[in-house]
Protein backbone atom coordinates (compact mmCIF):
# COMPACT_ATOMS: atom_id res chain seq x y z
CA UNK A 1 0.00 0.00 0.00
CA UNK A 2 1.44 3.33 -1.02
CA UNK A 3 1.53 6.43 1.14
CA UNK A 4 -0.92 8.09 -1.26
CA UNK A 5 -3.45 5.29 -0.67
CA UNK A 6 -2.99 5.61 3.09
CA UNK A 7 -3.48 9.38 2.86
CA UNK A 8 -6.65 8.95 0.79
CA UNK A 9 -8.05 6.21 3.03
CA UNK A 10 -7.27 8.06 6.25
CA UNK A 11 -9.11 11.11 4.86
CA UNK A 12 -12.34 9.10 5.05
CA UNK A 13 -11.63 8.27 8.69
CA UNK A 14 -11.09 11.98 9.44
CA UNK A 15 -14.33 12.96 7.70
CA UNK A 16 -16.50 10.30 9.32
CA UNK A 17 -14.92 10.59 12.78
CA UNK A 18 -15.27 14.38 12.91
CA UNK A 19 -18.83 14.16 11.61
CA UNK A 20 -19.79 11.62 14.27
CA UNK A 21 -17.98 13.62 16.96
CA UNK A 22 -19.79 16.80 15.93
CA UNK A 23 -23.20 15.14 15.91
CA UNK A 24 -22.47 13.41 19.23
CA UNK A 25 -21.54 16.71 20.89
CA UNK A 26 -24.62 18.43 19.49
CA UNK A 27 -26.83 15.54 20.64
CA UNK A 28 -25.31 15.95 24.11
CA UNK A 29 -26.82 19.44 24.20
CA UNK A 30 -30.30 17.90 24.18
CA UNK A 31 -29.50 14.71 26.08
CA UNK A 32 -26.81 15.37 28.70
CA UNK A 33 -26.58 11.65 29.41
CA UNK A 34 -24.68 11.31 26.10
CA UNK A 35 -21.92 13.59 27.36
CA UNK A 36 -19.09 12.02 29.24
CA UNK A 37 -15.63 10.59 29.01
CA UNK A 38 -16.32 8.34 25.96
CA UNK A 39 -17.55 11.35 23.97
CA UNK A 40 -14.47 13.41 24.80
CA UNK A 41 -12.17 10.50 23.99
CA UNK A 42 -13.88 10.14 20.62
CA UNK A 43 -13.54 13.87 19.92
CA UNK A 44 -9.84 13.60 20.77
CA UNK A 45 -9.34 10.62 18.47
CA UNK A 46 -11.13 12.44 15.64
CA UNK A 47 -8.99 15.53 16.05
CA UNK A 48 -5.75 13.59 16.38
CA UNK A 49 -6.83 11.77 13.22
CA UNK A 50 -6.67 15.09 11.36
CA UNK A 51 -3.19 15.77 12.72
CA UNK A 52 -2.08 12.34 11.47
CA UNK A 53 -3.67 13.06 8.08
CA UNK A 54 -1.75 16.32 7.73
CA UNK A 55 1.47 14.53 8.67
CA UNK A 56 0.77 11.89 5.99
CA UNK A 57 0.26 14.69 3.47
CA UNK A 58 3.47 16.47 4.45
CA UNK A 59 5.44 13.22 4.13
CA UNK A 60 3.78 12.49 0.81
CA UNK A 61 4.75 15.86 -0.66
CA UNK A 62 8.26 15.94 0.77
CA UNK A 63 9.30 12.29 0.38
CA UNK A 64 7.81 11.57 -3.03
CA UNK A 65 8.56 15.00 -4.53
CA UNK A 66 4.92 15.35 -5.49
CA UNK A 67 3.31 18.53 -6.68
CA UNK A 68 0.32 19.16 -4.42
CA UNK A 69 -2.71 21.24 -5.27
CA UNK A 70 -2.20 24.41 -3.24
CA UNK A 71 -5.76 24.74 -2.00
CA UNK A 72 -5.71 21.09 -0.92
CA UNK A 73 -2.86 21.90 1.45
CA UNK A 74 -4.52 25.19 2.42
CA UNK A 75 -7.71 23.47 3.60
CA UNK A 76 -5.70 20.82 5.44
CA UNK A 77 -3.73 23.40 7.37
CA UNK A 78 -6.82 25.55 8.02
CA UNK A 79 -8.51 22.47 9.52
CA UNK A 80 -5.46 21.97 11.73
CA UNK A 81 -5.59 25.62 12.82
CA UNK A 82 -9.34 25.30 13.46
CA UNK A 83 -8.67 22.49 15.93
CA UNK A 84 -6.23 24.77 17.74
CA UNK A 85 -8.77 27.58 17.86
CA UNK A 86 -11.51 25.27 19.13
CA UNK A 87 -9.18 24.00 21.85
CA UNK A 88 -8.11 27.51 22.83
CA UNK A 89 -11.74 28.62 23.35
CA UNK A 90 -12.69 25.70 25.59
CA UNK A 91 -12.40 27.71 28.84
CA UNK A 92 -14.16 30.81 27.55
CA UNK A 93 -16.99 28.70 26.15
CA UNK A 94 -17.21 26.24 29.05
CA UNK A 95 -20.93 26.97 29.43
CA UNK A 96 -21.42 25.96 25.75
CA UNK A 97 -18.59 23.45 25.37
CA UNK A 98 -20.78 20.89 23.57
CA UNK A 99 -21.92 23.49 21.06
CA UNK A 100 -18.32 24.63 20.49
CA UNK A 101 -17.01 21.13 19.85
CA UNK A 102 -20.13 20.04 17.96
CA UNK A 103 -20.05 22.87 15.44
CA UNK A 104 -16.26 22.91 15.42
CA UNK A 105 -16.01 19.22 14.58
CA UNK A 106 -18.57 19.60 11.79
CA UNK A 107 -16.58 22.57 10.47
CA UNK A 108 -13.40 20.47 10.46
CA UNK A 109 -15.30 17.71 8.66
CA UNK A 110 -16.41 20.24 6.03
CA UNK A 111 -12.87 21.46 5.52
CA UNK A 112 -11.69 17.86 5.08
CA UNK A 113 -14.42 17.20 2.52
CA UNK A 114 -13.55 20.38 0.64
CA UNK A 115 -9.88 19.45 0.67
CA UNK A 116 -10.68 16.02 -0.72
CA UNK A 117 -12.69 17.42 -3.63
CA UNK A 118 -10.10 20.06 -4.52
CA UNK A 119 -7.44 17.46 -5.21
CA UNK A 120 -5.02 15.10 -3.63
CA UNK A 121 -1.37 15.45 -2.86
Amino acid sequence: MSLLEVHQGWAWFVIVANGVAGLWCLAALRMPSLAGRPMWWFVGVAQIGLVVEVIFGVFLVSADDREAVEFHMFYGFIALIAIGIIYSYRHQMSHRIHLLYGLGSLFVMGLAIRSMFIGTA
